[in-house]
């Protein structure tokens, strides 16, 4: 069996080679084209929002983000510490710090961790909130939708009203996830919030080589990332630039790509549910392995499967089955180091921790391309049974 890929674009070759074509013929192959804007407005049609950006990856439009929150040195942003760093080092970009809040058994923010640390960490002073340990103001909370999986919004919004805070979506693993129940029914992840960032990287569900986007219904806000994504150009024509700006604007040959890509997303969403839900059938006979489900008032998109491996019932520890499953050329990854014990982070405050590092301890995540044979998930499946002590 040739190496079964964790997350492998699904990429249609002819219809993006007459994108990629044009772009070659005419010129237009940086951050100017017909197809930003093309795959700006169908994204922007596609999540039922006012406006979208298209900028070169989901870390410039977080940074960007932060930046026209007002996000500063004299600031702290409430960040959950089990995510990809990403969704965190913008923040120290600009000079602020973040703190760390623990995750619920979605792997995403615990609303009631952040409901806590609000209340009893902090206080309200002229509306704004601030640590009472450290005497800085907390303005933005980034929420991450972890593996495709939406976090609560319902009570984080109700938190975010109750203490004026600005609530940016990390949605980069969330692009197609929308609520089916509730307050938010038909909302997408990352149109809940005041903004929303998606990103296109070649393990995301849909592609572009890099890129990424950022949503709004706030016209005005979408307006100054784009200008921001520019390098800031007062004047395009005589070159004023009367702020600092970022060389972030998403490139024409990204976009053809992602046009495409974004037109076949239903249909990868569709292949990822019926592929869980073969894994999910299989792992439940096996004793000491369990997935972390997706949330029932939610349509996920399913991004990635995430295995919980318990040593006592299944006999190898998640580290040793990754390694057994690495030596039969199938692709598999722990969650990622959590952000509170990376060495750049260690002195930052944390609350709530303990079920983040439970998963960690016991989380692998298993193949779950768009385009994965059946074929390839019965060997994966097969090998789980076999390695089971």
């Amino acid at each position: 069996m040739k190496t079964i890929g964790l997350s492998l674009p699904n990429l249609a070759v002819e219809p993006v080679l007459e994108n990629l074509r044009e772009c070659l013929e005419s010129g237009w192959v940086s951050t100017g084209g017909r197809f930003i804007s093309e795959f700006e407005s169908k994204m922007k049609n596609y999540v039922k929002c006012v406006d979208a950006v298209g900028l070169q990856s989901g870390t410039a439009g977080l940074h960007t983000s932060l930046r026209v929150f007002g996000v500063d040195k004299n600031q702290e942003v409430l960040a959950p510490t089990l995510t990809f760093i990403a969704a965190v080092n913008p923040i120290t970009y600009l000079g602020a710090e973040p703190v760390f809040i623990g995750c619920d058994h979605s792997l995403c923010m615990d609303p009631n961790l952040i409901e806590k640390f609000c209340s009893e960490n902090c206080e309200m002073i002229d509306g704004t909130l601030y640590n009472k340990k450290t005497g800085k103001a907390i303005k933005v909370l980034v929420v991450v939708h972890v593996f495709g999986n939406m976090a609560d919004m319902e009570r984080i919004m109700e938190i975010a009203e109750k203490y004026n805070l600005i609530v940016l979506e990390d949605a980069t693993e969330a692009l197609g996830t929308y609520y089916t129940e509730g307050k938010y029914a038909g909302k997408y992840a990352g149109t809940i919030g005041h903004a929303g960032v998606y990103s296109f990287n070649a393990n995301k569900i849909i592609t572009t080589g890099g890129g990424g986007m950022v949503v709004s219904n706030d016209q005005e806000f979408l307006d100054k990332i784009r200008f921001l994504s520019v390098q800031a150009k007062t004047d395009p024509l005589y070159f004023i630039h009367d702020e600092i700006g970022y060389n972030y604007r998403m490139l024409n040959l990204q976009a053809a790509l992602g046009t495409d890509q974004l037109d076949r997303l239903e249909s990868f969403i569709e292949t990822k549910i019926k592929n869980f839900k073969k894994y999910e059938e299989a792992i439940e006979g096996i004793d000491g392995l369990t997935l972390v489900p997706f949330n029932e008032n939610n349509r996920a998109n399913h991004w990635f499967y995430s295995v919980v491996v318990d040593k006592e019932k299944y006999g190898l520890n998640k580290d040793e089955l990754l390694l057994e499953l690495v030596n039969s050329n199938i692709q598999t990854r722990p969650i990622w180091g959590l952000i509170h014990q990376q060495k750049s982070y260690l002195n930052h405050e944390s609350s709530g921790t303990e079920v983040a590092e439970w998963y960690y301890d016991r989380v692998l995540n298993i193949p779950c391309s768009s385009n994965l044979t059946d074929e390839e998930a019965d060997y994966v499946i097969a090998k789980l049974k076999e390695f089971k002590r």
